[in-house]
């Protein structure tokens, strides 16, 4: 067995406990017996332990976004189609671990986190822009990206509170967001205008910001919940 199948086992098995104990050593220990491997499993497949974990949790999420992009008609589509689509159906492979992604996103905002927070999202946009057919290597690769982190960081925030059916409103939202950034994109093409791209880039501290604020707000919520289910 390969040591990316044997992270995959340890981590699917973990997920549901992350709800409950968040991202810990404990909810990675349940979820290696549930597994059903030794516990020196867990040791061989996240040596840094939980940041491991979590960082793993990313790249699984990418892979099975890219899995199943490979099945639709790619070449068939437009360039801001393709994007949309690939976005759609990352939040499609997050749904079941919705309150995972939450927990996540509360881990990667703690200050010490907020790099390699960054360096995933990049890692994630960098995946659906492959994935959409992008061969650049100049100034437009990065810039595509960058403008693509934006719309990602923000889409995800609006999908972990939103409640319609078939998450239809986040499907219209990253489709307005495209929209802004691809009209920003072009704009950019002359670098006087460089400035009104930066508007649109993913803040470290402000995302740090608002995701601690979301998680606090959402233990708040949850601590109402459990005391009424207790009255």
């Amino acid at each position: 067995m390969s040591i990316d199948t044997l992270r995959d086992e340890i981590l699917v098995a973990s997920l549901p406990n992350v709800v409950f104990d968040g991202w810990s050593l404990q909810a990675l220990r349940d979820g290696t017996e549930m597994a059903g491997r030794e516990p020196s499993a867990l040791l061989r497949a996240f040596p840094g332990g939980v940041t491991d974990a979590v960082e793993h949790f990313a790249d699984w999420t990418d892979r099975q976004m890219l899995d199943r992009l490979e099945a639709q008609p790619m070449a068939e589509m437009k360039v801001r189609e393709r994007i949309s689509l690939a976005a759609r159906t990352y939040f499609e492979v997050l749904e079941p671990y919705r309150e995972a992604k939450r927990r996540q996103l509360s881990y990667l905002a703690l200050p010490q986190n907020v790099a390699l927070g960054l360096r995933l999202l990049y890692r994630t946009v960098d995946a659906m822009w492959f994935a959409a057919g992008d061969t650049s290597t100049d100034y437009n690769h990065y810039t595509k990206r960058a403008l693509l982190a934006a719309v990602v960081s923000s889409s995800t925030f609006y999908w972990l509170d939103d409640k319609s059916d078939d998450h239809a409103e986040t499907r219209a939202f990253i489709d307005r967001r495209l929209a802004d950034v691809m009209a920003v994109g072009k704009a950019t093409s002359s670098v006087g205008k460089i400035g009104s791209m930066l508007n649109f880039l993913p803040n470290p501290l402000r995302f740090a910001r608002q995701m601690r604020q979301r998680t606090a707000g959402a233990q708040a919520s949850n601590a109402t919940i459990h005391m009424a289910e207790n009255i």
